[in-house]
């Protein structure tokens, strides 16, 4: 069952992003898709990304440089679409303030461009020990670079939340969760690869990986499923390094 093209690997390969799929349309018929336009953009290009990766594995007569160049563009894509989503979570945690809810969500799509298109020329231009398989390698180093970068930005919201104590909206902490663990768990997968350990057993963590995302698709649709939580005010005001008074300010700015 542990093998490539077993039935266990063409089902999590397949499973998840025909999960998303049904997903994208339950956002599309709720009218969600008005709130999260940018996770509905992700989920579809995710679901068709994959299928046709898997179809180009599958067939035959597809070249393996034709399979990791459209590997590569897929990567890229991806990355940024990924990124314009944290900024579109982190504005959905700030919502209660526009001001500092939109400065700060282009600040982390913009931020998160410029570090692909870094990621990228690093990835083009590292060092590769055996020239062979350098394109496969570089891509490898492209996706773990990107995902230390998610991984970052989604402890960043994470952290900022719990700071200023404020409250998720139910659906975007689960998007958030969903990402921060597939982050965590590739970091996780490439640290054991670089340590040299399970070398000749390689595809256990593909399979890993792969049931990770099962587990994330899962997770989303858990939070999308679930009924909203209404939020009841409290009373009590909070300290006065506040978000309130930075949003204050912003829009005065913004006024000038």
């Amino acid at each position: 069952m542990l093998q490539a093209h077993s039935f266990l690997w063409h089902y999590l390969w397949l499973a998840p992003h025909t999960l998303q799929i049904a997903l994208a349309v339950f956002i599309w018929r709720r009218g969600l898709h008005s709130l999260f336009p940018v996770f509905l953009v992700y989920t579809i290009f995710e679901a068709l990304e994959e299928f046709t990766l898997y179809g180009m594995d599958v067939l035959p007569w597809v070249r393996a440089e034709t399979f990791w160049m459209a590997f590569w563009v897929g990567l890229i894509i991806e990355g940024l679409i990924r990124f314009v989503l944290i900024g579109e979570l982190f504005r959905h945690l700030l919502r209660p303030w526009p001001a500092l809810a939109k400065l700060g969500s282009k600040l982390i799509s913009i931020t998160g461009v410029v570090l692909v298109l870094l990621a990228t020329l690093a990835a083009a231009y590292a060092s590769i020990d055996n020239p062979q398989y350098s394109f496969i390698a570089r891509a490898h180093i492209l996706q773990q670079t990107l995902y230390i970068i998610q991984c970052g930005l989604v402890l960043f919201l994470f952290l900022f939340a719990g700071h200023f104590e404020l409250t998720w909206n139910t659906r975007a902490f689960g998007i958030a969760l969903g990402l921060g663990v597939l982050s965590c768990e590739h970091m996780a997968a490439w640290a054991v690869t670089a340590s040299g350990a399970l070398m000749d057993k390689r595809y256990l963590l593909d399979f890993l990986n792969m049931a990770t995302y099962h587990v994330c698709v899962l997770i989303w649709f858990y939070y999308f499923l679930v009924p909203e939580k209404s939020v009841v005010a409290s009373a009590v005001r909070v300290p006065e390094h506040n978000l309130e008074i930075w949003n204050q300010e912003l829009e005065r700015l913004l006024h000038q």
